[in-house]
């Protein structure tokens, strides 16, 4: 039997977009059969609903409310929760996992660090940071930004993004040897992008979120908890905005083709 774990879930307490409540998702999972879930509400650098006039140490303790809430109910009905967040760069988004609160409150200048500051201090700390839907395309978007350098793993199947965008991402880490991992990207009970429940599947449960963090740095012993065959290639998939992959220096290099997306690093 899979112990089936959602990576991805915001909540209305930080995340602006979000309709539900940390408690409120606890019986939905429950019903589905997962055994916990992740709560990574959009930090403040992203969407977040945390006014931005408050203390720093204030202004984590209502970022956490989302979470917090959420552990209460899962402890009372038997689902574990744990704490990861969303941060935002310049369209490209990256989910962080294995910090806690004390570690929050003690960087507040993480808002001014760059990708490879951001990569080096969580990773130095015990975090593993992944790259949330890295061929996303939005209207509010004119490039798409990604980074194999400075992150543990990608995001290749998001049920808030549209299949082909998931192809793109499952393809590119296929081909570059990327570790994956999947997620529902979930802000309101019951609705994703694509009405699908996505997740990461595991032989046995998680003891903590460390746990996690150790099982998909080893790249092994996981799968992806996703419909089969919303990742297989379409001969229609393509990107429709332009596509800059960034090297181990975080320099942008443009592309220029799906041969030449897929042909890099």
């Amino acid at each position: 039997m899979p112990y089936i774990y959602e990576t991805h879930l915001h909540t209305s307490a930080a995340s602006k977009c979000a309709r539900s409540g940390g408690a409120e998702y606890i019986s939905y999972y429950k019903e589905l059969g997962y055994s916990g879930i992740i709560v990574t509400d959009h930090f403040f650098n992203g969407n977040c609903s945390i006014p931005k006039d408050l203390p720093w140490e204030e202004r984590v303790d209502l970022f956490c409310r989302g979470y917090e809430d959420a552990k209460a109910e899962g402890d009372r009905q038997g689902l574990q929760v744990f704490f990861a967040w969303e941060a935002r760069f310049w369209g490209d988004e990256f989910l962080v996992y294995g910090l806690d609160k004390d570690w929050l409150k003690k960087h507040p200048d993480m808002l001014e660090w760059d990708h490879i500051t951001h990569y080096q201090k969580i990773k130095a700390d015990g975090g593993l940071v992944v790259q949330a839907h890295p061929f996303r395309e939005r209207g509010y978007l004119s490039e798409v930004y990604v980074h194999p350098f400075q992150c543990d793993a990608f995001e290749v199947a998001n049920a808030g993004n549209p299949y082909e965008q998931n192809r793109m991402a499952y393809r590119y880490a296929l081909e570059n040897n990327i570790t994956m991992t999947a997620g529902s990207d979930i802000h309101t009970v019951g609705v994703t992008g694509c009405g699908d429940i996505y997740g990461m599947e595991f032989d046995t449960p998680l003891t903590s979120i460390d746990d996690y963090i150790k099982r998909i740095k080893k790249g092994s012993g996981f799968s992806l908890h996703v419909p089969h065959d919303t990742l297989v290639w379409t001969d229609d998939t393509t990107n429709h905005l332009p596509v800059f992959i960034f090297d181990n220096e975080n320099i942008p290099h443009a592309t220029s083709g799906l041969d030449d997306i897929f042909s890099r690093f």
